[in-house]
């Protein structure tokens, strides 16, 4: 599997639609979605999924904020919600001769949490059949493995960095019962083509996906990683960031040598309703054009930003604003799917 940084043929967006993803405010959220488009047009297609009545919608949305749609593609695909990251096409590819870009059939079954799935566990199987490539069945133990692109983050160079809490739960949001670490090291090797295997333990508070690495901790280099870091010792996740700070300071890449971890701030807590939202700037996205970071109103934007400015000096690092978008539970990097160049 490439590293997200790799170059890109195209982002896959799922346009959103359903309202309880969004409640009361889905008449907003196309609009972040438009500006998101037209920061990654600019260097890569865009492969927009969505049925007929709701590409006319984004047609018109796109038009207004000045996007040219016959410059998106549109895969006729029916979802239940919009988070591509998790339900849609994982690529991997082999560099030949000849290259190949394949996509790996994991399975989605919504989080382990919400009963409506099958249209987006459909997904991967439309998208290789409209790009004519092959699709491999990704198995554990014979059985289908169920796998969600957020839990995992790869450096290209045969390292994977997940959580426990996701992967290893057999309690509350249980992915493939009966098959404990061993059995699920084995199936990440063996599906994606990588061989060295970082645990962190615990996610952030407020995620839904039960422990999501992309909202915690995430490469930007194949030696160097940003992990989120709380400031306030009061706050319920101070205790498990320092915990996985401790935990990469004693592991290697798949090279022998020590990974670079850099602290990137996290904004101050945000709720809906009283519940806690992941907000989190490592939810950002690698574009051909530019890294796409949530913004949140918060005074850590703007350090976020400068260091991850730092770290990245190959393209643009661009803020997006997402107060409104993570009452979803989720933000850039949840919504969009890279698919690599042959």
């Amino acid at each position: 599997m490439p590293a997200e940084w790799e170059p890109h043929e195209a982002t896959w967006l799922g346009w959103p639609h359903n309202k309880t993803d969004w409640p009361g405010k889905l008449s907003v959220i196309p609009w972040v979605y438009g500006e998101i488009v037209r920061k990654i047009a600019a260097g890569e297609t865009l492969r927009i999924i969505a049925d007929a009545e709701l590409q006319r919608s984004a047609k018109h949305l796109l038009t207004r904020v000045g996007i040219d749609p016959a410059k998106i593609e549109f895969p006729n695909f029916p979802t239940n919600r919009g988070w591509t990251r998790d339900f849609g096409p994982m690529f991997v590819k082999k560099h030949g001769p000849p290259s190949e870009v394949a996509i790996v059939r994991f399975h989605f079954n919504a989080w382990a949490r919400y009963p409506d799935w099958k249209k987006d566990d459909s997904i991967p199987e439309r998208a290789a059949k409209k790009l004519g490539i092959r699709l491999i069945p990704a198995k554990i133990g014979g059985r289908d493995f169920v796998l969600e692109g957020g839990s995992i983050d790869v450096n290209g160079r045969g390292t994977l960095m997940t959580t426990e809490e996701c992967l290893l739960d057999l309690k509350v949001q249980v992915r493939n019962p009966g098959f404990g670490k061993n059995e699920i090291e084995q199936a990440l090797r063996d599906n994606l083509g990588v061989r060295n295997i970082l645990w962190l333990g615990g996610g952030i508070a407020g995620d839904d996906t039960h422990g999501h690495v992309d909202d915690l901790c995430r490469f930007v280099s194949p030696e160097t990683v940003v992990l989120c870091q709380e400031s306030n010792s009061g706050d319920v996740n101070y205790r498990t960031l320092q915990e996985n700070r401790e935990r990469l300071e004693g592991m290697r890449l798949e090279s022998g040598s020590k990974i670079e971890v850099v602290p990137l701030p996290m904004p101050a807590p945000l709720y809906i309703d009283g519940q806690r939202l992941p907000a989190s700037y490592a939810n950002f996205y690698f574009s051909n054009a530019a890294v796409l970071v949530p913004t949140f109103n918060d005074p850590n934007d703007r350090l976020a930003l400068g260091i991850l400015s730092e770290l990245i000096t190959d393209r643009a690092v661009v803020g997006i604003h997402c107060v409104d978008l993570i009452l979803g539970f989720g933000t850039i990097h949840c919504l969009t799917q890279q698919q690599p160049t042959k």
